[in-house]
């Protein structure tokens, strides 16, 4: 499919889904030959590798979001930074702050990043996880180790965790997409979640 066969209504329905430029999404889909699931997959590498250039850039700006559960026993609040003011005054940033603060209420996350992990923590998880992979070939057992820890700590780090409005992202690359749609380094700074009988 040639860009002159790439309609207005797909750039359209691709941009209303990603919520990514009008040009990013023709590109993205003139590179994927008119295939919406591979110009998704194209804007999602872009978007890791725009964020990734972007990744030593200053603070400057942000939001404070909280999120309040309807029946008022868990709420959280989140920092979500970005380089300038005038992203973080946009009221799509602050609706992305928002929605970070809802998934964190939902599944109570205790770390934001892997590098956030106490060494502590990490120590007694792979006490336990070695105990676990004892009888396994020395070849392999290291192997098996960093594949158990991993697995025991994605569910606890925040930015690994599938998006719960969509989880086909995870809160990383919906950071990603957002740096890639506002130009800016955007990341969640901190946040505190309360829940009433914890």
């Amino acid at each position: 499919m040639t860009s002159s066969n790439i309609s207005m209504d797909q750039v359209k329905a691709l941009r209303d889904k990603t919520g990514i430029s009008i040009m990013q999404c023709k590109k993205a889909l003139e590179d994927a030959q008119g295939d919406e699931e591979k110009a998704i997959i194209f804007l999602r590498k872009k978007g890791a590798e725009i964020a990734a250039k972007k990744g030593d850039r200053e603070f400057g700006g942000g939001a404070v979001q909280s999120y309040i559960h309807s029946n008022g026993t868990i709420g959280t609040m989140v920092k979500l930074v970005s380089e300038t003011d005038f992203v973080s005054n946009n009221a799509e940033f602050k609706a992305l702050a928002y929605d970070i603060a809802m998934h964190i209420s939902a599944t109570n996350p205790e770390f934001i990043r892997k590098e956030d992990i106490d060494e502590g923590v990490k120590q007694k998880a792979t006490e336990i996880f070695q105990e676990e992979v004892a009888g396994k070939p020395e070849n392999l057992k290291e192997q098996i180790l960093a594949g158990k820890l991993d697995a025991y700590f994605k569910d606890r780090i925040l930015l690994d965790q599938p998006f719960i409005k969509n989880p086909e992202l995870t809160i990383q690359q919906l950071l990603d997409n957002a740096v890639q749609k506002f130009g800016e380094r955007i990341e969640v700074a901190q946040f505190t979640r309360m829940q009433v009988g914890n």
